[in-house]
């Protein structure tokens, strides 16, 4: 079996940095809109919480909206 992990690692190591750079790009995009926007419960979730990107992308493209909206009306 640990040589099933080093094969895996082997093959698949360009995948590790792509996924951190990935969710550094989610994460930073995300705080930087949250914090804008004032929402201090948002920012200290999405600084928390890792999920590569994944509630990141939603706050952002979702969440962050909704506020956006009721801003402008």
């Amino acid at each position: 079996m640990n040589g099933s992990l080093e094969q895996f690692i082997s093959a698949y190591f360009w995948a590790f940095p792509a996924f951190a750079i990935w969710s550094l790009y989610w994460k930073g995009r995300a705080l930087w809109v949250s914090s804008h926007l004032g929402q201090k419960k948002w920012f200290i979730a999405l600084l928390i919480v890792n999920t590569v990107g994944i509630l990141e992308i939603l706050y952002l493209f979702v969440f962050s909206r909704k506020q956006e909206k009721k801003t402008n009306s």
